[in-house]
């Protein structure tokens, strides 16, 4: 069989329409999420930031962070394609619209099928007192402020912009 046949698989460019964000999840508060009776959590406002708290008492900033290589979600459909057959191979031999003795057969395929592209995602940075920024003035804004999240290549970029 020649390499030719192969067409690969159908890719179907059909956005949904809704808007994603993806969000990294520190390991403590994804196992937290996955255990038998997860808890509920909290957003709260702040002069910074959202505040995501566990009923723990432990405290999640959200920062949203955008990335030059963007996420395309994928979701597997059917594609209806339609193929000639002739007429010595259709079961019905031909037809009176068409002379040449070629139908057309409804084939469908296994496909792919992009819903979004994400260019942003949200990340969770823990706030070291707990309480992040809302304290107004006092020693816990004065430890967010010197608590410094974890860099990456983009946050780098951003700063000398």
């Amino acid at each position: 069989m020649s390499s030719q046949d192969n067409q690969g698989i159908p890719l179907v460019h059909a956005h949904d329409g809704r808007g994603y964000k993806l969000l990294e999840l520190p390991p403590e508060l994804l196992e937290l999420l996955e255990s038998q009776d997860p808890p509920t959590l909290t957003l709260h406002p702040s002069p910074t930031a959202a505040l995501l708290k566990t009923p723990a008492g432990k405290t999640y900033s959200l920062r949203q962070k955008n990335t030059s290589n963007a996420l395309i979600l994928l979701e597997p459909t059917t594609i209806t394609t339609t193929t000639g057959t002739t007429a010595g191979t259709s079961p019905a031999g031909g037809s009176d619209s068409d002379p040449s003795g070629l139908e057309a057969a409804a084939v469908p395929t296994t496909g792919l099928r992009a819903i979004a592209t994400v260019h942003e995602t949200i990340e969770l940075v823990a706030e070291a007192d707990g309480g992040g920024g809302e304290a107004a003035g006092g020693a816990g804004a004065g430890a967010a402020a010197t608590a410094k999240p974890r860099g990456k290549w983009h946050e780098r970029f951003a700063r000398g912009r």
